[in-house]
């Protein structure tokens, strides 16, 4: 057992030259304990280390400081590998774009509420307008934006007045529902939303009655499938409608903001085809040679 400070002070007094230390008992008690304390610990590391097995280690408040500090540093180095590989991301989809995007093109195809337009039209509600009111908006008015409409979805295009605006290659679309433009392309004559009579555009002329494969058929025969054909127009015209919707409320400078205010259009008579739609019809003969 080591010697006390008691015993170390005794000690001192019967030397030549006898030095009085004052120490207080409990002080002395405590320096005590803890110098026996770390010895015992010292001796069990000792042993543990001897005989293979895990000694237990005690943390200082320093090494607690320590890890802390290696954590931060692990987190810096995290943040530091992210940033270079978003980096190296955005460089290499510039150079496999060429130039067109910065993030492989997802901004093409990112949904509503990642447009910033989209959001703020959001915020502000639909615009909802009658034919009337929607031919205000043809640039006219440079206080208003630029619409146009494509099956009753209203299309803001200010982004694009070179295009749109007066004296525009398309400023004819502005201000108009011009859906069956879209699907005939006859610009100047079917600048109106009335589709009704569009699908015969792909519906076939029969111009092939005297051939052998269609005096085989009977006309059961050829009702059903001048049926099936009427139907398969119709969903064609549709998915062109759909086509173009998609095109302008998907695009990144145009979006949508709202509805036109369907107006009855009964009394009116029916179209007929314009001339550059009624030329590209399919011909019965034709289809029938390819069979």
């Amino acid at each position: 057992m080591p010697p006390t400070l008691r015993s170390r002070r005794n000690n001192n007094a019967d030397s030549a030259h006898p030095r009085v230390v004052e120490v207080d008992t409990d002080e002395e008690a405590e320096i005590t304990r803890a110098t026996a304390q770390q010895q015992e610990r010292n001796k069990t590391e000792k042993s543990g280390t001897a005989n293979g097995k895990k000694t237990k280690v005690y943390k200082t408040d320093a090494d607690d400081d320590s890890d802390e500090e290696d954590r931060f540093i692990s987190v810096l180095d995290v943040i530091r590998v992210i940033f270079t590989l978003v980096m190296l991301s955005v460089g290499l989809s510039y150079y496999v774009t060429a130039g067109e995007s910065y993030i492989w093109g997802f901004e093409k195809d990112r949904p509503w509420w990642m447009r910033y337009n989209d959001v703020k039209q959001f915020l502000k509600g639909p615009v909802n307008l009658t034919p009337s009111e929607l031919a205000l908006y043809n640039g006219s008015d440079p206080s208003l934006p630029l619409y146009l409409a494509i099956n009753g979805t209203i299309i803001d295009v200010s982004a694009n007045p070179g295009i749109y605006g007066p004296g525009g290659g398309y400023h004819f679309f502005v201000g108009h529902d011009a859906s069956r433009a879209f699907v005939t392309g006859c610009f100047q004559e079917d600048l109106t939303h009335d589709m009704r009579g569009v699908e015969e555009m792909y519906i076939p002329i029969e111009d092939d009655d005297s051939s052998h494969r269609e005096q085989r058929l009977t006309k059961g025969e050829k009702q059903r499938r001048r049926e099936k054909e009427l139907i398969e127009a119709q969903e064609k015209v549709q998915a062109q409608l759909g086509h173009w919707v998609n095109f302008f409320s998907n695009h990144k400078k145009y979006f949508a903001v709202g509805k036109v205010i369907a107006e009855d259009d009964e009394h009116l008579e029916k179209r007929d085809l314009c001339e550059g739609a009624q030329h590209n019809r399919p011909r019965r003969s034709e289809l029938n040679s390819q069979l």
